[in-house]
C-alpha cells in the first residue's frame, strides 16, 4: 500500500511505503476506540524485542509477533502501536491513524504511537529505518492526521522505561519539534500499584 490521501507525496520528499494490516496479515483488532484527529503528540519507542528486521519477510514476523504478545498474551484490543517502521525502510499499520492506542498511558488517545523495530539502546537504526519514521510523521501531518504544531517525544519521557533505547532516544531529540520534557520519574503512590492499564507488559528493556 502506498499512500497519499494514500500517497504522502511532496515535492521534498519521495514516496513513503505503508504497508497494510492485510499485507502482515494481522488479526481483526476486539475493539476498535475512535480517536480524535488531528493529535497532538508523537510518540516514539522501540521494540527490543523482537530485535531489528531487514528484509519485509523478516518485519512481518515481527509484526505478528507483536501482535501476538500484545493481542493475546497481554489481552490487549490489538498490537498496542499506531504504526511500526522496519529496517526495510517500510512503515507497518498498526491500530492506524485513527484508533486509541496502547503505548502509553495518558497519551494513547491523543497520540500517534510509532514502534522502530529492533533494540537501540547501543545502535542507531540504519538510515533507511529512521528516513522512513521521518516520513511518516510528515504523512500524518500532510493527510490532517498530526496537529502541523506537534510535540515529538521518547516513550521514556512519558512512561518509566528505558524505551526507545539511549541511542535511538539521543536522536530523537535532534529532530524537529522534539519537546524537551524530562524524563518521567513515577510518584510514590504509583509504584507497585497493582491496577491493570493496557500497558502492563511491553517488549521494552527496563520498567515499563
Amino acid at each position: 500500500m502506498k499512500v497519499k490521501t494514500e500517497s504522502c507525496i511532496t515535492s521534498t520528499m519521495s514516496e513513503l511505503v505503508l504497508k497494510s494490516r492485510a499485507d502482515w496479515k494481522a488479526r481483526p483488532p476486539t475493539l476498535v476506540e475512535p480517536m480524535t484527529n488531528p493529535v497532538p503528540y508523537v510518540i516514539i519507542h522501540h521494540s527490543y524485542i523482537p530485535p531489528a528486521c531487514s528484509s519485509t519477510p523478516e518485519c512481518v514476523a515481527a509484526m505478528q509477533r507483536m501482535q501476538d504478545m500484545h493481542q493475546i498474551t497481554n489481552g490487549w484490543n490489538d498490537i498496542g502501536y499506531h504504526f511500526a517502521v522496519g529496517g526495510d525502510g517500510n512503515a507497518y499499520e498498526g491500530r492506524g491513524w485513527s484508533a486509541v492506542g496502547a503505548h502509553a498511558p495518558r497519551y494513547n488517545n491523543i497520540s500517534i504511537g510509532i514502534c522502530v523495530i529492533g533494540d537501540w539502546q547501543a545502535e542507531l537504526p540504519p538510515p533507511q529505518q529512521l528516513e522512513a519514521v521521518h516520513k511518516l510523521i510528515a504523512c500524518g501531518v500532510e493527510m490532517g492526521m498530526i496537529q502541523e504544531d506537534y510535540k515529538l517525544l521518547g516513550h521514556r519521557q512519558v512512561r518509566d522505561t528505558e524505551c526507545p533505547g539511549d541511542r535511538l532516544f539521543q536522536e530523537v531529540t535532534t529532530w524537529p519539534h522534539f519537546h524537551p520534557m524530562p524524563r518521567y520519574r513515577p510518584k510514590e503512590e504509583e509504584k507497585g500499584s497493582s491496577g491493570v492499564d493496557d500497558n502492563k507488559l511491553f517488549f521494552f528493556k527496563g520498567k515499563s
